[in-house]
């Protein structure tokens, strides 16, 4: 069995460079061990946890009515129909791929791909009839888009159903009393904000002094108030140092800045990050690299070290993010097809959808300091915003970092609600070069989020209306 391209993978970034592949004119196969497509993305990491998210916002937006004199009766959940919600998003998505898949004549091999050679994967597993028996599968190009896993380190993996990641953390089997989150980055407080809105006694144990400590700390400096509030304990400065399955609950063990504490929970998280998944399935027998960190190495055009041979995606490198595997799967089908495409982006947008939501996009203001570029940072508090008055929710920033000599746009970041949704702006202005005064004087609509994006502009003008502070001479 032949393909001109072989995608191994089927999640955000596969299915993009697949799906482009094809409509390029190329004949095309994905091979997926899942029997569905979608990925980690899809079928177990962003898609389910943002459904799960909402749900958290509703039951939070209920609880806060109550400032308004509206008062709702304290929610009953059934985690079965929740779950089957939850499964019915991702059935819905999942079968919108495959369905996608067959008119674009995407051939679907639902099997475990171990390379042979540069030039050919051995077929194993999952559904032989996708592959009609024949187990090897030859091509001409190959695009690796395998992603990553949850990183679960071999003192914290002791064998029990009680600890999980956030794979099982997605799959809500029970609301627990009690939970510990092991890690203060994205995934972990995502998943501690659904179980702690729907009832769980949510704790996170963070090593660094800070929560998400790759974010600016003024997006932050909100999330950690909401998060104190909301969270039965946060402790910083501390390490995890053992945990121990007694059967109804988990014991862990833990060094501070007091000193060695032990405490008990009804389940644990482990989110420390996700590993690349580069091993286990024969990349040593073709001339591809893998860094020391496990990356598979890679040029602007997708290309590995071995010339028949891509990669895209968590695999090929940090931000572990599906919009960033989508858009270089995208650069691989092109380069295959024989277009000048190559990896140029500017800014990529990220998304912390805890409550408040952080994003991000371009350079940081952290970055700027480390990298020794000198910037001009303008900063609009919602505060003054009157749709965030109005919403009751005036926890929000909208910053703008700005080249001082150009006023061109280099980056922006913005907590709040719906943070997520506001930055696409930011992105466009970024990769259009846009300058500060571009954004501020473009008409928002009124009253809107999306009016803190020009009034930020504004400040660094020294023209906004509804905070004083005139731009100096």
């Amino acid at each position: 069995m032949h393909s001109q391209v072989v995608v191994l993978g089927g999640g955000p970034g596969g299915y993009a460079a697949a799906f482009l592949a094809a409509d390029l004119g190329l004949e095309v196969a994905i091979v997926e061990a899942d029997p569905r497509l979608g990925g980690t993305c899809l079928l177990r990491g962003c898609i389910p946890s943002k459904a799960l998210l909402h749900v958290a916002k509703v039951v939070s937006e209920a609880h806060e009515m109550a400032e308004w004199g509206v008062e709702f009766q304290p929610p009953k959940i059934s985690v079965d129909k929740l779950r089957a919600r939850k499964e019915n998003v991702i059935d819905t998505l999942s079968g919108g791929l495959s369905q996608l898949a067959k008119r674009r004549n995407v051939k679907q091999i639902h099997a475990r791909g171990v390379f042979v050679d540069s030039h050919t994967l051995q077929l194993e597993g999952g559904s032989p009839d996708t592959y009609d028996d024949d187990s090897r599968l030859t091509f001409d190009h190959c695009i690796l888009a395998t992603g990553s896993i949850p990183a679960l380190p071999k003192f914290l993996d002791i064998g029990s159903p009680r600890v999980m990641t956030s794979t099982g953390a997605l799959a809500l089997e029970d609301i627990p009393e009690s939970m510990l989150v092991i890690g203060g980055g994205y995934i972990g407080l995502e998943m501690g904000t659904v179980y702690s809105e729907i009832g769980t006694k949510v704790s996170v144990v963070e090593l660094a002094e800070g929560l998400l400590m790759g974010a600016d700390r003024d997006l932050v400096k909100p999330l950690i108030a909401r998060v104190k509030e909301r969270f039965e304990d946060v402790m910083l400065g501390t390490k995890v140092t053992g945990l121990k399955d007694l059967g109804e609950q988990v014991e862990v063990s833990m060094e501070g800045p007091d000193g060695a504490v032990t405490k008990r929970y009804d389940r644990v998280l482990v989110s420390i990050g996700r590993w690349p998944v580069s091993k286990g399935f024969g990349l040593e027998n073709t001339k591809v690299t893998v860094n020391e960190r496990g990356f598979v190495q890679v040029d602007k055009q997708q290309r590995t070290s071995d010339g028949n041979i891509f990669a895209i995606g968590d695999v090929a490198g940090d931000p572990m993010l599906a919009h960033k595997a989508a858009y270089e799967g995208k650069i691989a089908a092109e380069v295959i097809a024989g277009e000048p495409a190559a990896f140029d982006a500017l800014a990529i947008p990220a998304v912390v959808f805890t409550d408040p939501e952080i994003a991000w996009a371009g350079l940081t203001a952290g970055e700027a300091k480390e990298q020794g570029i000198p910037v001009k940072i303008a900063q609009y508090p919602w505060q003054a915003s009157g749709r965030a008055t109005a919403n009751g929710r005036t926890d929000g920033l909208t910053k703008w970092i700005v080249d001082p000599e150009t006023d061109r746009v280099l980056g922006c970041g913005i907590v709040g609600s719906g943070a997520g949704e506001l930055i696409a702006e930011s992105v466009l202005a970024i990769e259009m070069g846009c300058t500060i005064r571009d954004i501020a004087e473009s008409i928002h609509p009124h009253p809107t989020l999306s009016e803190t994006i020009a009034f930020a502009g504004e400040v660094h003008l020294g023209t906004a209306t509804e905070i004083y502070k005139p731009k100096r001479k």
